[in-house]
């Protein structure tokens, strides 16, 4: 028996790995058959790291966003962009997002 999907030889269904009074065997949930399993399976997969979007999206983005004058918190320049984000129920005030127009430093209020 092969690592990866096996199937049942009788009826061609898919087996599926148990224990069997302390002993690893692929059994059949549709026929009787068993297989013993007599040495250790492995198979490491590799993970793709997924692809993040900026959530108040990229520069592009933030360069066509409105200016106002904020203090930033990091580099006290006077001017950010902002935008703003209803991020909680309707019936709660929306959330400024700005980005400081110096360094690109991001900070939220309310």
């Amino acid at each position: 028996m092969g690592s990866g999907l096996v199937f049942c030889p009788t009826c061609g269904n898919l087996l599926l790995v148990e224990n069997h009074d302390g002993q690893n065997i692929y059994a059949c949930q549709t026929c009787p058959y068993i297989y013993y399993i007599d040495r250790e399976i492995s198979k490491s997969v590799p993970l793709k790291r997924k692809e993040v979007e900026p959530v108040l999206g990229g520069e592009e983005e933030w360069k066509n966003a409105p200016r106002t004058e904020a203090r930033c918190p990091d580099c006290s320049y006077h001017t950010a962009y902002f935008k703003e984000v209803q991020i909680r129920s309707a019936d709660e005030p929306a959330t400024l997002f700005f980005r400081c127009a110096n360094c690109g430093c991001n900070w939220r209020e309310g």
